[in-house]
């Protein structure tokens, strides 16, 4: 196969790596090009193997899997750019937002179906983030509670390098909104939402949603309150 999306499937159970690569190889447009047991080999796979996307358990021996993604991120940009879906599930909170500060760009529950494992891969390779709903609305709580309302405009921690229109998608991108919703709530077409969500990116150093998401939060540009 050529052309396709490369994975690496990191996961200590190799019953669990068995499964996702059938489910995987049966996609024509996606490739399994390595599985790791642990995060440190994962590492060492990804510098060799130089993948599109980075399936990522947590919980596992010699390196966990939010440090591995820590380090396969690194604070350097790659010239290949890899991204990273973290295996996470909802007794343990606490990966999913230490996941999120590592740099992973999306979160799939283990009881996931098959259709969302590989919907997700093919998501976070073309540079989108992914956070299913249920997950989104941990996030949103973790940071700021269910009904999160934008900081005044004149906030000192409003960014200043952003325009009062790419300020509203960023408020709407850290309340969870998709393009579709932003577009419909701002008057926008998508095509321009999209536009303007690249922009909030580029500005603040961000590399894809769910990190507009975490900066949003962890900066004030969003607070709790009746929004």
């Amino acid at each position: 196969m050529s052309g396709g999306l490369r994975v690496v499937l990191v996961d200590d159970q190799a019953l669990v790596r068995a499964g996702f690569r059938v489910i995987l190889g049966a996609e024509p447009d996606i490739e399994v090009v390595g599985e790791a047991g642990d995060g440190e080999r994962a590492v060492e796979l990804v510098a060799e193997l130089a993948p599109d996307v980075v399936l990522m358990d947590v919980q596992m021996p010699v390196l966990d899997g939010i440090e591995a993604t820590r380090r396969i991120l690194g604070p350097a940009p790659a010239e290949h750019p890899v991204r990273v879906v973290v295996l996470t599930t909802f007794d343990r909170e606490d990966y999913l937002f230490e996941a999120l500060r590592a740099g992973a760009s999306g979160f799939l529950l283990k009881n996931a179906s098959p259709e969302d494992l590989v919907e997700a891969i093919r998501v976070v390779a073309r540079g989108d983030a992914l956070l299913s709903p249920e997950v989104t609305r941990r996030v949103l709580a973790r940071f700021a509670g269910p009904a999160p309302r934008a900081a005044p405009a004149t906030a000192p921690n409003r960014p200043a390098d952003l325009t009062d229109r790419e300020y509203e998608v960023l408020v709407h991108l850290a309340r969870g909104s998709s393009n579709a919703e932003i577009a419909a709530r701002l008057h926008l077409g998508e095509t321009t939402v999209k536009t303007h969500v690249s922009r909030v990116l580029a500005k603040l150093g961000l590399r894809d949603r769910t990190h507009a998401v975490v900066y949003a939060y962890e900066h004030g540009v969003v607070a709790p309150g009746q929004g």
